[in-house]
């Protein structure tokens, strides 16, 4: 697949690679001009790209924490929460399902592969979504959907009521939804940035989300497990 599909013509301006830039997008209009039969019109505007062949983590950190402080908080808030509340629940759920429900220990990973369902359905059936409702409107549903559920969750497990089956099942819902806010956060951090930082910035919010929420949350929830007390 990689090999079929065009690179970004503007990325390879950006890298030195003009010509290569202009045979793509030649191709692009050639392509158009064919089958709309009409020729198209000159740009009447032009952009100034500065070409170059690296960009550093200092600079993406700069510019996301400096240039666009709101942007670099909206990418932290998604990582963070998506990372600290995924990370916390998946690394002790077998442990969560054995302590207080009373799994047995090669039961667990059935619980685990019914959860991960959860989790692959939300981002493959409200994907599509994100291109036709809008992203600002898909993304809130998400996180806060995800947040709401809770209330159920948490009603569930303090009273027990329906057991493991039904604790696995509220779960499953709230990481339907968890996992494509979490899914959409690569796609606006990777949006929101200037082209020349948008991979980059992929992996600088992803490395500190991650590093912040995915290590405190499945050591604090790690600690709750253990504590043996519902409440």
């Amino acid at each position: 697949m990689r090999r079929s599909v065009p690179e970004s013509p503007r990325w390879l301006f950006i890298h030195g690679q003009a010509h290569e830039a202009e045979r793509i997008v030649g191709d692009i209009e050639k392509k158009v001009q064919e089958e709309t039969e009409e020729e198209l019109s000159e740009p009447e505007e032009s952009i100034k790209v500065r070409q170059r062949t690296t960009i550093p983590f200092r600079e993406i950190a700069r510019t996301a924490f400096k240039t666009y402080p709101r942007r670099a908080i909206l990418g932290l808030a998604l990582f963070i929460g998506q990372a600290f509340i995924y990370n916390a629940i998946t690394f002790n759920v077998g442990t969560l399902f054995g302590k207080y429900y009373g799994v047995a220990a090669d039961s667990a990973p059935l619980f685990v592969v019914i959860y991960a369902v959860g989790n692959l359905l939300g981002p493959v059936l409200l994907g599509r979504l994100f291109d036709t409702v809008g992203r600002k409107v898909m993304i809130s549903l998400a996180y806060l959907g995800s947040a709401v559920i809770t209330i159920p969750l948490i009603f569930v497990f303090l009273s027990g009521t329906g057991g493991a089956p039904l604790f696995l099942v509220v779960l499953a819902a709230t990481f339907f939804f968890a996992s494509t806010g979490a899914s959409a956060a690569y796609l606006t951090v990777s949006e929101i940035f200037p082209m020349e930082t948008r991979a980059l910035a992929i992996a600088f919010f992803y490395a500190v989300g991650t590093g912040l929420g995915g290590i405190v949350g499945p050591l604090l929830f790690g600690e709750l497990i253990d504590s043996g007390d519902r409440g």
